[in-house]
């Protein structure tokens, strides 16, 4: 079984969308998979996703509300097969923390969809609810690769 790990600033929008999405896009292709998001930073540690990302996601009959922010830790790197980060910066950031043996697993989720374009996911927290639909659509297109990807493994 697969361990994915998904990687943003905080761990209240873009990670735990991708994590409820590709769950949701999992089940309805019978993959079964550990997935997991965390935050580069550890303000939000705790809380709950932003109340905007749980409800474009239940505008898709998804449900992120049990989800809690968490910083990502050493352990990460070692435990989880593939780490998918959200945006450059993080993904600079992860990178520096990754031991070199892991390095490998680091990867712009959106590069799924648009392979070697390191297109970023952008932060909708301060975009207003229509960032939300946005990110949701992109991080759709991704989700399904994903697991077409993993199907044809």
């Amino acid at each position: 079984m697969k361990k994915i790990l998904f990687v943003c600033m905080g761990n209240i929008c873009r990670s735990p969308m991708a994590e409820g999405i590709v769950r949701d896009v999992f089940e309805k292709n019978g993959i079964k998979a550990e997935l997991d998001s965390a935050g580069t930073i550890s303000f939000h540690s705790g809380e709950s996703p932003d109340y905007r990302a749980q409800a474009e996601l239940r505008k898709h009959s998804i449900d992120i509300s049990q989800l809690r922010a968490r910083q990502i830790k050493p352990a990460d790197f070692e435990y989880f097969d593939h780490i998918f980060v959200m945006d450059h910066t993080n993904y600079s950031n992860v990178m520096m923390m990754a031991p070199d043996a892991h390095k490998h697993k680091i990867e712009m989720f959106m590069n799924l969809a648009y392979p070697a374009q390191n297109i970023p996911v952008p932060d909708p927290y301060y975009g207003g609810d229509s960032g939300f639909a946005k990110v949701f659509k992109m991080l759709s297109e991704s989700a399904e690769v994903l697991a077409q990807n993993i199907s044809n493994q």
